[in-house]
């Protein structure tokens, strides 16, 4: 499975997510979104990014975020299922994508991009809605959708909704309670322990329903 970071990137919190996912049997490949501007961490991070930093990162990281165009995304998409596909341990058939914050977005053009072989996607406080109708119409993949309440009002929740009703999606998207944006993340301020553990009860079976033959 490809895993998309949240802006921060690679770091501490992210090893362990897929630490986790890997062992539930999945092989897991969490790519520096960033690259072309320098190893991970592309933009030097505190061990704690809290509320007083974070303005501060953001301002690094926003230049970056807009230079990662569309056509970037999609290349670099088809470069990671490539790699991620060849590799010997990893079995044949679909894989699934998952994403936080900005990664949320590029998974869903991610699954959207590939109907064919993204048989699961799943976003996390993401502006997973941003490309609209066109981009959810592509969708073939089972899809959960897990927002921060401070990111999604219940009115936004149900124009998403009903957008994926009208794609035709196979999906979960709920309003996660008492949670603001980053919600997922340990090592900020918008971490929330009871929302992590929510999001492990949507993802791990989801997973397991669409990949557990592959």
């Amino acid at each position: 499975m490809l895993l998309y970071a949240d802006a921060f990137g690679i770091r501490p919190v992210l090893r362990e997510m897929a630490r986790e996912l890997a062992g539930h049997g999945y092989y897991v490949l969490v790519p520096n979104l960033f690259y072309r501007h320098g190893p991970a961490p592309v933009v030097e991070l505190p061990e704690h990014i809290g509320e007083e930093v974070r303005p501060a990162l953001i301002d690094q990281l926003m230049p970056l975020i807009e230079a990662h165009t569309a056509e970037r995304v999609l290349s670099d998409a088809d470069a990671y299922l490539r790699f991620l596909t060849a590799q010997p341990e990893v079995g044949a058939g679909p894989v699934a994508v998952t994403g936080y914050c900005i990664g949320g977005l590029l998974a869903m053009r991610t699954a959207a991009a590939h109907p064919g072989q993204v048989a699961a996607v799943a976003g996390f406080h993401g502006p997973v809605g941003a490309d609209g109708p066109d981009g959810l119409s592509k969708l073939t993949a089972q899809v959960h959708l897990g927002h921060a309440e401070t990111d999604m009002t219940p009115e936004a929740l149900g124009e998403l909704n009903q957008a994926l009703d009208a794609a035709g999606v196979d999906y979960t998207s709920e309003i996660y309670p008492g949670t603001i944006h980053g919600f997922t993340m340990s090592d900020t301020d918008a971490f929330n322990s009871a929302a992590l553990q929510r999001h492990w009860d949507r993802l791990l079976p989801l997973l397991g329903r669409t990949l557990a033959n592959s």
